[in-house]
């Protein structure tokens, strides 16, 4: 289980800025990568030295920076957070990193630290990054100003969850390019830091296609479309061929492949939430896998074209049944959405628990 449904979504947010670099070849977010030897920071768009004005209402202005050391985090850093300090009708800037970088941070700062919120990046990126959607839209409702104003210093934890794999990283890549459009009715000003000793060149390079300040941005949809091009792994020959997904015969088949009955029962709830729609003319349901991976497979009828399907967070607090597949997206560790190669045409939704 990726995070706690019953529970409000906490803060989280992505963003970024980085200086004038060679453009080098995009690569392909999905392989797995070493981290790279440490560099001084490359800026796609270099932060001005003093104070400006934040960007107009409704103008989600997200960046991206990368770092090769402490002190080129501190450079990057500290002209975004005088930025948001100097930012009419916004409340103080929040800076999310490491731990040791945010000590840096303060002391540099001086005086001006009172001012701004200051959050270690292992308490801020906590599930997956359909969870941090829903914790960057519930933290910009509960403190952004007028219009979503804030300045957001983000670094995401790449040696923790986000970087522990190739299916992770790409995850967060989607999640970086989607965000472009979840936040675009905000004021939000984001700075995604990037330190290459920890997320290596495959993970820089694909962010960077995510992010609009840097010359290689390419718009959500195409992004999201050649991230999902990679074929999913075919389920296996002694896959469980169900007749319906109701949530008693899931809950039923989950527990008997080792989850426990909580946990048995939001996946049955996420699966179901996911087929609702679907419901009464459901063509295939597989289930495969052990406690805690389960994998329950839905072919189902009409193409999902929407590269925002489960990700637009809905009027409620919090995950609850009812909001289908924002519902799927927040309680599972990955819901994969592909054309079904079949000649009917029609779609695969693939939910695996964790």
């Amino acid at each position: 289980m990726t995070a706690d449904p019953t529970k409000p979504a906490e803060p989280a947010i992505s963003a970024e800025a980085t200086e004038p670099t060679d453009s080098t070849k995009p690569t392909d977010p999905s392989k797995p990568t070493e981290p790279s030897k440490p560099a001084e920071p490359t800026m796609s768009a270099k932060p001005s030295r003093s104070a400006q004005p934040a960007p107009p209402l409704g103008t989600f202005d997200h960046r991206m920076a990368v770092f090769g050391s402490d002190d080129a985090f501190v450079a990057a850093a500290l002209p975004f957070l005088a930025e948001g300090l100097a930012a009419p009708d916004e409340p103080p800037p929040v800076a999310i990193a490491d731990p040791g970088r945010l000590a840096l941070l303060r002391d540099a700062l001086g005086t001006d630290a009172k001012s701004v919120t200051f959050v270690p990046h292992t308490e801020w990126y906590t599930g997956s990054a359909a969870n941090a959607v829903a914790q960057s839209a519930g933290y910009l409702a509960a403190n952004a100003g007028p219009g979503g104003r804030i300045h957001l210093l983000m670094e995401p934890h790449w040696a923790g969850r986000a970087g522990r794999s190739a299916r992770e990283t790409t995850e967060w890549i989607r999640y970086e390019s989607l965000a472009n459009l979840l936040f675009a009715p905000f004021a939000t000003t984001a700075l995604c830091a990037y330190d290459t000793r920890t997320a290596g060149p495959a993970i820089i390079d694909a962010a960077r296609r995510a992010h609009p300040d840097t010359p290689v941005y390419e718009q959500p949809a195409r992004l999201v479309h050649e991230l999902d091009s990679v074929p999913l792994p075919s389920p296996p020959p002694d896959a469980e061929r169900l007749t319906a997904p109701d949530r008693d015969t899931l809950r039923e088949r989950a527990r008997a492949r080792g989850l426990a009955p909580e946990d048995a029962d939001l996946f049955a709830t996420a699966v179901t939430e996911a087929a609702t729609p679907y419901a009464p003319s459901l063509p295939e349901v597989l289930l495969w896998g052990e406690a805690p991976d389960c994998v329950c497979e839905l072919r189902v009828p009409g193409r999902i074209t929407d590269p925002l399907a489960g990700f637009v967070p809905p009027p409620a607090e919090g995950p609850a049944p009812g909001q289908g597949l924002w519902f799927t997206r927040q309680v599972c560790a990955y819901v994969d959405i592909r054309d079904a190669d079949t000649g009917g045409g029609g779609s695969l939704i693939r939910v695996q628990y964790a």
